[in-house]
């Protein structure tokens, strides 16, 4: 039998509706402005309440626990012999940024918070927060016409090792995951059955994309070869994946990245680019019934999970990146899930302390080559 789903109650212009047929709500970190999609069959009489229009802002909850906070983007009202459908689709707070075009800004030695105020702010977002250990400057950050909102914040983030996401409440944070907070459920595949709670669990392992070395030549740098010559000679930072290395895979690329000023700039984009091509090469996705962890909190990302598979040799803490909550009529109530590597997204924005004597090992991925 199909799990039971608890309530997600739509609230709009005062009003709430909790029951529909099917819906899911969308939610990645690395893709702006989460989706959500409701939908409701009926063959007696609707009257549509005039609060519900494109463009209005809503919220959902799943029982007591915000779970978005946006915009209705479009419905649909279908009247057949067979009877009445409604269907609504809608973003999170992110929509407006994704959508719009950012006002032009040339600055120089801006901060990241005069970025925010000149750029998002006037867009109508007041909630903003940086949740990180430091914000750095950037000499000159340069938005182009016609940019949308989302890219110009985008740009600005990563160049500040940083990363902009939506909470559920529809707070702006920029900043990076707490990989210090505990494991919030354990996903369990035993081959004898015993115990197992998901409904299926895949994994996929890539190479395509991944690199065991990446130099990053800043401004004025350039590439000979056999290292940097002409101009800011020293500027270029090169990191190495421990683990290709181990292996003896050589898989290095250069990126001329004009936009690194010092070193500091550099070698921050050079981790974030290795950190990324390793992310991208290693993926869990799970499917469990219901839409809260074990620990009773609604499946969200930025979350740390356990699996345990035997099948799969997993045996260890992984980062959601992503989840879906869904709920239909055939499959009841589920949430697909994809968990990466732990410790492994936006190193720089709280970087992890060292333990006495050593370093946390699962922070220890990249090798930063001394630059004589």
């Amino acid at each position: 039998m199909p799990t039971q789903s608890e309530p997600i109650t739509l609230a709009i212009g005062g009003l709430t509706h909790e029951t529909w047929d099917a819906w899911s709500i969308e939610s990645d970190l690395l893709t702006p402005a989460d989706g959500f999609e409701l939908e409701l069959f009926t063959k007696g009489t609707v009257q549509l309440p005039r609060v519900l229009a494109e463009g209005a802002p809503c919220s959902l909850s799943l029982g007591s626990d915000r779970v978005l906070t946006g915009q209705i983007d479009e419905f649909e009202h279908d009247i057949s012999r067979q009877g009445i459908a409604i269907r609504i689709n809608g973003r999170d707070s992110a929509a407006p940024l994704v959508d719009c075009s950012a006002p032009f800004v040339s600055m120089r030695e801006a901060s990241l918070a005069e970025i925010i105020d000149q750029v998002i702010k006037p867009l109508g977002f007041s909630k903003v927060e940086i949740r990180a250990a430091t914000a750095k400057t950037r000499r000159r950050i340069q938005i182009e016409p016609g940019q949308s909102a989302w890219e110009a914040l985008l740009q600005v983030a990563v160049a500040n090792g940083l990363w902009p996401w939506i909470e559920p409440d529809g707070r702006l944070i920029i900043g990076g995951p707490d990989y210090t907070t505990d494991p919030v459920s354990k996903l369990v595949l035993r081959e004898d059955g015993q115990g197992n709670n998901v409904e299926s669990l895949s994994v996929r392992r890539s190479i395509a994309g991944r690199y065991s070395q990446i130099t990053v030549l800043g401004q004025h740098g350039q590439y000979t070869g056999g290292g940097v010559t002409g101009g800011q000679s020293h500027l270029r930072s090169v990191v190495q994946d421990v683990a290709l290395v181990q292996r003896g895979i050589f898989r290095p690329k250069v990126v001329i990245d004009s936009s690194s000023e010092n070193q500091d700039m550099a070698t921050t984009r050079a981790r974030k680019l290795l950190a990324d091509s390793r992310l991208e090469g290693f993926e869990i996705r799970a499917v469990v019934e219901g839409h809260r962890a074990g620990s009773g909190q609604v499946w969200t990302p930025g979350q740390r999970v356990m699996v345990y598979s035997e099948p799969h040799q997993l045996d260890g803490t992984y980062f959601l990146m992503s989840r879906t909550l869904r709920t239909s009529r055939s499959e009841g109530a589920i949430t697909e899930l994809s968990l990466r590597e732990d410790k492994m997204w936006v190193l720089d924005a709280n970087p992890l302390k060292k333990r006495r004597g050593k370093v946390d090992q699962d922070a220890a991925f990249i090798k930063q080559i001394k630059i004589l």
